[in-house]
């Protein structure tokens, strides 16, 4: 039993019964860091401290915390609504939602299948490539290509694309014919803002000897996120996405953007996609839909995909069998309105592009550190490494623990804090994360 200071009342409380995802329930146990307030760009904790969010949460909320506009959305739609069966049923804020996803994404992206998570939007992918080519009439193509380092979301199908060991190892019965590429973190070029240029045509070029290795015939779609997240922040290098384009283009092959993490304005467009100059056939999302308020994925399709699996069932069957319960839920809809009417309403991916460069310097300017081995920018997000102490990843999870206590949420993955803060960040609050992240390093160095 843990004694909690909530509100400025102290009560006991048994921190056993829940199991914690991604997280040391033992070491966090000892020492809970227990949020109790969201409003804004701040948490605040048990203790009633101040905690910045370096992250947007998990990439989620960049319009900010406990937006009100979204509270009373979904607080009428309860009242009005609370459940429709999505099979066979319908109700019009699932439309609504589809048609302003479907506005902010580039042709041909017109067909939107909604789901309650990045994972679930990762599996939704897969069954739709292999259900278009199965009506296309090219059945055989039964194999998949993702990339090292690459992070898609904890399903089964997820983890089985996954590059990251650790995803992979306790949980070996995956899928199979599943191939991977090189990840596009060289090494050739440190504290780099926006794409490396070296190597991207060589590196896309992976995908070209998979081909020639399998056949291109025989490879439904290729899995990357444009800029890996999860990982580190990995920006693609000059040339790498469109020379993946055109590869999957003379085979034949689906190309899936996973934007779960770079979707909704995190690289200053409303999509990687559009940065980039790149579209993808398949584009999975999830995170920022709703601002992270509740959770909600969505899977967009180019509409030749759409009208090919819907065009090869008989007439008044079902296209495509596939779906949850909680598909396009009333409330997570009414969210995900909500949400993206306050981006529109706000302009905050235009924000976002307007602080980037701000951003970017304030990052950069934590190189002179001496446990900073590397920094990536792009955008409204950043990668800042740290060299190990020995045991690759320990010194990053007690920096975010320490950073915690020293007033600052950021995510880490192993040595690697990734910084993405809210689009509603002003300078100070750069400045704020920034220097917080200094006095942390300071410390770990110490």
């Amino acid at each position: 039993m843990h004694d909690l200071d909530v509100g400025g009342a102290t009560r006991a409380n048994s921190l056993e019964e829940h199991w914690m995802p991604f997280t040391g329930n033992r070491d966090f146990k000892i020492n809970p860091r227990l949020v109790v307030k969201g409003e804004g760009m701040y948490y605040t904790d048990h203790k009633g401290g101040r905690v910045i969010d370096g992250s947007s949460a998990l990439f989620c909320s960049p319009a900010g915390h406990a937006r009100p506009e979204i509270a009373d959305a979904v607080s009428a739609q309860l009242r009005e609504n609370s459940y429709t069966p999505p099979f066979q049923l319908g109700h019009p804020g699932s439309f609504e939602l589809a048609r302003r996803v479907a506005g902010l994404l580039p042709e041909p992206l017109n067909h939107v299948f909604f789901v309650n998570s990045g994972s679930e939007s990762i599996d939704t992918a897969l069954k739709i490539a292999m259900a278009y080519h199965r009506a296309n009439g090219q059945a055989q193509r039964l194999r998949f290509v993702s990339r090292e380092r690459a992070y898609h979301g904890v399903n089964i199908g997820g983890v089985s694309l996954a590059g990251m060991v650790k995803n992979r190892e306790t949980f070996p019965v995956t899928m199979p014919n599943v191939v991977t590429m090189r990840h596009t973190f060289t090494g050739k070029e440190l504290f780099c803002d926006g794409q490396p240029q070296q190597d991207g045509v060589e590196l896309a070029n992976d995908l070209e000897r998979h081909c020639q290795t399998y056949g291109g015939s025989t490879i439904a779609a290729v899995f990357v996120e444009p800029v890996a997240g999860s990982t580190g922040t990995l920006v693609p290098p000059v040339g790498y996405l469109e020379r993946i384009r055109e590869i999957c283009d003379a085979h034949g092959i689906l190309l899936v953007f996973d934007e779960v993490i770079t979707g909704f304005g995190r690289l200053g467009a409303p999509f990687a996609s559009q940065l980039f100059g790149v579209t993808p056939d398949i584009c999975t999302m999830a995170k920022a839909l709703t601002n992270g308020s509740i959770p909600m994925g969505a899977v967009a399709v180019r509409d030749e995909i759409y009208e090919t699996v819907t065009d090869a069932s008989p007439e008044n069957a079902i296209e495509f069998f596939h779906g949850y319960t909680y598909s396009a839920h009333p409330a997570a809809c009414a969210a995900g309105n909500a949400a993206l009417e306050i981006y529109r309403s706000e302009a905050l991916f235009d924000r976002a592009a307007e602080l980037a460069p701000y951003f970017k310097d304030a990052m950069m300017s934590l190189r002179d550190h001496d446990l900073v081995t590397d920094i990536r920018t792009i955008g409204m997000m950043s990668g800042l490494e740290v060299a190990h102490d020995g045991v690759p990843g320990r010194r990053g999870q007690e920096m975010q623990k320490t950073l915690f206590w020293n007033g600052c949420h950021v995510k880490f993955t192993g040595d690697t804090a990734i910084v993405a803060p809210a689009f509603v960040a002003e300078r100070a609050h750069i400045d704020e994360i920034v220097d917080k992240i200094r006095k942390t390093l300071d410390q770990a160095k110490g």
